[in-house]
């Protein structure tokens, strides 16, 4: 991972996936010493969360549309 890594706050979910993605497979060669792999464990346990609680965001806007007759509505709260 680069020096100037953008904040996890500031990725698109497909943004932070794909470099959740390239973390893992570095963490699965092996290779690189042992502060570097720390550092990418950690920066990828926040890239987690950051698409867990994206996916749990859009869940909750799915859910909150029900299809009727004429449609897609909201839900009722209550």
């Amino acid at each position: 991972m680069a020096a100037e890594e953008r904040p996890v706050e500031s990725l698109s979910f497909e943004e932070a996936l794909a470099e959740l993605e390239a973390i893992v497979r570095a963490l699965e060669t092996g290779k690189g010493d042992l502060a570097r792999a720390v550092a990418d464990y950690e920066r990828g346990a926040r890239l987690k969360r950051h698409c867990e609680a994206q996916l749990a965001e859009a869940e909750a806007r799915v859910q909150a549309i029900a299809l009727g007759p004429q449609g897609p509505t909201l839900r009722d709260a209550g």
